[in-house]
């Protein structure tokens, strides 16, 4: 999931200067989960903009924020409040923002920072596992990322300042080609470290990334 959390509402308010009517949008995917843009998040900001002295014609927590031509079917179902309004507010992922200024000419004001791809600990407790680098290399690695879990991103780790297993960067982790040789030995699987691992290819991970599944 995309994890983000909320601006600053002194950040938000300084996006909206000169702006008296706002429409709020939040995701009722990822942005509901890390709790930055969901129904609560956005009714409770519904609440500030108007202590701040700001006209909210409305707002809406869209299915999938991410998801172009949904987002712009619900907002032309709000009808004259979107159109009444001289901004958006949007609580949802840097996806989701995007979604929304596509298909409008109004004024796209993002609410939150998107932080990272992360897996769910608990509820409330996020970690970052993949950064998206286009070459996955999990096969070799006993299904843990180095490009992610170590600091310096070493292809062919462990650096010379792992001490005792731990990370030079975060003494306080494991160090990730540490965590890896373990797994391995503990599969009998160690034979793929036998091997140096190539410069990393970045064309993998170039931007902007799409990608148009047969059908």
């Amino acid at each position: 999931m995309i994890v983000s959390r909320q601006k600053p509402f002194t950040d938000i308010l300084a996006a909206l200067d000169g702006v008296s009517r706002v429409f709020v949008i939040g995701c009722a995917k990822c942005a509901t989960v890390c709790k930055a843009g969901g129904e609560e998040q956005v009714w409770q900001m519904q609440e500030r903009l108007t202590e701040a002295g700001r006209e909210v014609t409305g707002s809406i927590v869209i299915d999938e924020a991410c998801h172009l031509l949904r987002v712009q079917r619900d907002l032309r179902a709000k009808g004259e409040m979107v159109r009444s309004a001289e901004a958006l507010l949007v609580l949802a992922c840097g996806a989701g923002v995007q979604s929304v200024s596509a298909g409008t000419d109004k004024r796209t004001v993002a609410g939150l920072d998107t932080l990272f791809l992360g897996n769910i600990r608990r509820f409330g407790q996020f970690e970052q596992r993949c950064s998206l680098c286009g070459a996955c290399r999990l096969n070799e690695t006993a299904g843990i990322c180095p490009v992610t879990l170590c600091p310096k991103g070493i292809l062919n780790g462990p650096c010379g300042g792992m001490d005792e297993g731990r990370c030079e960067v975060n003494p306080n982790a494991e160090c990730a080609w540490h965590q890896i040789f373990t797994r391995l030995q503990g599969q009998a699987e160690a034979g793929p470290l036998a091997d140096t691992t190539p410069p990393a290819d970045f064309s993998a991970s170039s931007r902007p990334a799409d990608l148009k599944l047969d059908t």
